[in-house]
C-alpha cells in the first residue's frame, strides 16, 4: 500500500497538461524482499541487501535512471545499493533532514522502526545539520512498531488514537515537527488529515522524485508541512 499510495503522490505532484507531460516510470513491487530491521537488529540472517540490487540491475537494464525505494529502513543500505547497482538512488533521509534544516526547525519528533532507530541513520543526517532528534520512550515506540507492524502491514485499521498520543508525547518534548519516518505511517495521513507538525518522508521522496525526473513540481506543494505552534 505505501508503494502504491508513493506512485499516487508522484503522479498528483508533477505539475502537467497532459499524460504525455508524466514521468516515465518502471515499478516492481516485491513483497518476498526480506525484512530489514529483523536484519538490521540480527534477528534474521536473510539480507535483503542482494535481492535488493538485483532488483535495481533489472530497472537498469529497463532503461531507468535514478531509483526510488518507498522504504525508510532501506536506506541502511544506501551506499551499497548505490554501488552495486550503479544508478543514483534518492536518499529521502538526507532530504528530509535538509527540507527541516531550511524551514528553520531545531527539534524533530521521529516515529519509525526499531530498524531505522537502532541503526542511526537518522540521527546521522538530522544532527549532522545541527538539529536535535527526539525519539520515543521506549513504551511508546513499542507502540509504533504496533502500528506500522501489527496493524498497517497487517492490513488492519490503525489505532489513531494511539498514534495521537505517541505524537502527543512527542511535542510535550520539544519536538516542532514530527516525521512520519516509515511509509506504512504514511498511509495514516492518506486516510485523514493529520493536522500542522506532520511531515511525511513519502511526501519528501515523491517530490524528490519528480525532480530527479527534471519535472516541474506543482506550487501546492512546494511547502509539505506547516510547524506545530503549540496547539491544533
Amino acid at each position: 500500500m505505501a508503494t502504491a499510495y508513493y506512485l499516487e503522490l508522484v503522479i498528483r505532484m508533477t505539475d502537467v497538461k497532459c499524460d504525455q507531460d508524466h514521468p516515465e516510470i518502471i515499478l516492481l513491487n516485491i513483497p518476498t524482499i526480506p525484512d530489514r530491521t529483523a536484519f538490521i537488529l540480527g534477528k534474521s540472517h536473510e539480507s535483503p541487501l542482494e535481492p535488493m540490487i538485483q532488483l535495481g540491475l533489472q530497472m537498469k537494464g529497463l532503461g531507468v535512471t535514478v531509483l526510488a525505494t518507498p522504504c525508510v529502513t532501506a536506506h541502511y543500505f544506501h551506499e551499497a545499493l548505490q554501488e552495486g547497482i550503479g544508478l543514483p538512488v534518492i536518499h529521502v533521509i538526507k532530504a528530509t533532514a535538509e527540507l527541516l534544516k531550511k524551514a528553520g526547525i531545531r527539534r524533530v519528533g521521529l516515529m519509525a522502526t526499531d530498524g531505522t532507530v537502532q541503526s542511526g541513520i537518522f540521527q546521522q543526517q538530522i544532527e549532522a545539520l545541527g538539529m536535535e532528534l527526539i525519539l520515543p520512550d521506549a513504551q511508546g515506540q513499542r507502540g509504533v512498531m504496533a502500528l506500522i507492524y501489527d496493524q498497517v502491514k497487517a492490513g488492519l485499521q490503525p489505532d489513531m488514537s494511539l498514534f495521537a498520543t505517541i505524537r502527543d508525547r512527542l511535542r510535550q518534548q520539544g519536538a516542532e515537527v514530527v516525521v512520519l519516518g516509515c511509509t506504512e505511517l504514511s498511509l495514516l495521513k492518506k486516510e485523514q488529515p493529520l493536522g500542522d507538525g506532520i511531515l511525511d518522508v513519502l511526501d519528501v521522496l515523491a517530490k524528490e522524485s519528480v525532480l530527479a525526473c527534471g519535472k516541474p513540481v506543482k506550487p501546492e506543494f512546494d511547502q509539505l508541512f506547516i510547524p506545530f505552534l503549540g496547539k491544533e
